[in-house]
C-alpha cells in the first residue's frame, strides 16, 4: 500500500479534497498533508519557514504526491514547492481535477484549473522539468475517481 500526500488549495478546495482523501482513506489507506485549518493557521503565523518545514515532515514516508487541481492551485506557492520538494524525492506525481466536485458548503462546482507550476527540478543535463512532463492527470467526476483512484496511484 502506497502512502500519498496530497496537495492543494486550501482555501478554495478543502471540501472538494475532502472528497477525495475520504474514499482514499476508507479504504484502510494513509493519506499525509491534510491538516485542521486552525492548526495550519497556527503554523502560518510562524512564517513561512515554518510551513516549509511542516511540508517536508508530511513527505515522509510518502511515495506518490496528488495535487488536486483546483480553479487557483496553480498559482500556490505552497503547493509548488509542494511539487517540488516531491519530484526531489522521488515520489510519484499525478494530477487530479477536482472542479467537477460540488462543494459541501455551496453545492457548486467551479472552474478547471490549469497545470502551470512551473520548473519542478532539474533533469541530470539541467533542463528543467514541468509537471505536463512527468504526471498523469485525471478528473475525478468524469473519470470516475472513487473506483479508479487506486489505480491511478498504483499505475
Amino acid at each position: 500500500m502506497k502512502n500519498v500526500f496530497f496537495s492543494f488549495h486550501y482555501d478554495n478546495d478543502v471540501n472538494r479534497a475532502n472528497v477525495v482523501r475520504n474514499s482514499w482513506a476508507i479504504r484502510g489507506n494513509k493519506a499525509a498533508g491534510f491538516i485542521d485549518k486552525a492548526d495550519f493557521e497556527e503554523i502560518k503565523k510562524k512564517g513561512d519557514k515554518a510551513v516549509y518545514d511542516w511540508i517536508d515532515k508530511q513527505l515522509i514516508g510518502t511515495s506518490v504526491t496528488t495535487v488536486l487541481i483546483g480553479k487557483d492551485t496553480c498559482n500556490r506557492k505552497f503547493v509548488r514547492y509542494e511539487l517540488q520538494q516531491s519530484y526531489k524525492r522521488g515520489n510519484k506525481i499525478i494530477g487530479i481535477y477536482i472542479h467537477n466536485i460540488k462543494d459541501m458548503r455551496t453545492g457548486l462546482t467551479s472552474s478547471k484549473g490549469n497545470t502551470t507550476f512551473g520548473s519542478l527540478g532539474k533533469k541530470s543535463n539541467g533542463e528543467d522539468v514541468y509537471f505536463f512532463q512527468i504526471a498523469k492527470t485525471y478528473d475525478w467526476i468524469n473519470d470516475n475517481g472513487y473506483e479508479n483512484f487506486g489505480k491511478w496511484i498504483e499505475g
